[in-house]
């Protein structure tokens, strides 16, 4: 059994938090940019690509997270590619991502008024430029709010990059956890520095959410 004071578990939780947010912000920024591509993708009437597109959505919303990130950390071994922690947790947690924020903002799309597409069109805009100026600006309006609130289920989700050694802070938790004898402490502390992450982000989610509501 090995001491620790309360203020070195804490310090070495705060530590590790740093990883759990820079894990985060790779996973929601690279999540963004592939969503983001997957949503253009699918609004295009390019043949078979909503199909495509669809079925990349179920599969990473189907296969639980956890095994995503179990073929991430194993299968790129299969091709060569260094299998670090870092790149697995990031590469499995930008797909879960992506997958999630690409039907976040079809739906958000979609919610747009057929007549905007229409008026685009009379003005002989691309579809591309339909997009840019027309149709995103006011989606993104819309999406903000429910993509900030996902923003707490990726950082949720950086907990299970523990089982393949990516030393994040429910990691951590547990090693200092198996050298004190005292889980109980360990986790509580855990989950309360989960809980500082997250709800400020949910808060200020639910903020512009109302905000939004009584703009339009």
């Amino acid at each position: 059994m090995v001491d620790f004071s309360l203020w070195d578990i804490v310090r070495n939780l705060l530590l590790a938090a740093r990883w759990t947010v820079g894990l985060s912000l790779i996973a929601f920024v690279g999540g963004s940019v592939v969503g983001l591509l997957l949503l253009v993708l699918r609004l295009s009437k390019l043949p078979g690509m909503d199909t495509l597109v669809g079925a990349y959505v179920q599969l990473f919303q189907g296969v639980p997270l956890l095994v995503q990130l179990f073929l991430a950390y194993y299968g790129l071994g299969l091709f060569g590619i260094n299998t670090s922690p870092w790149v697995a947790a990031g590469l499995g947690l930008t797909l879960y991502a992506s997958a999630f924020l690409a039907e976040i903002w079809r739906g958000c799309v979609a919610s747009i008024p057929l007549g905007q597409w229409e008026a685009s069109q009379s003005l002989a805009l691309s579809f591309y430029e339909q997009l840019r100026y027309i149709i995103l600006p006011q989606a993104f309006k819309i999406a903000v709010p429910p993509t900030v609130g996902f923003l707490v289920q990726v950082i949720k989700g950086t907990a299970l990059a523990s089982v393949i050694g990516f030393m994040e802070l429910t990691k951590v938790g547990k090693t200092i956890a198996n050298a004190t004898f005292s889980p109980f402490l360990i986790f509580s502390c855990v989950a309360i520095m989960y809980f500082v992450l997250c709800y400020p982000v949910s808060l200020y989610a639910k903020r512009l959410e109302r905000k939004i509501h009584a703009h339009r």
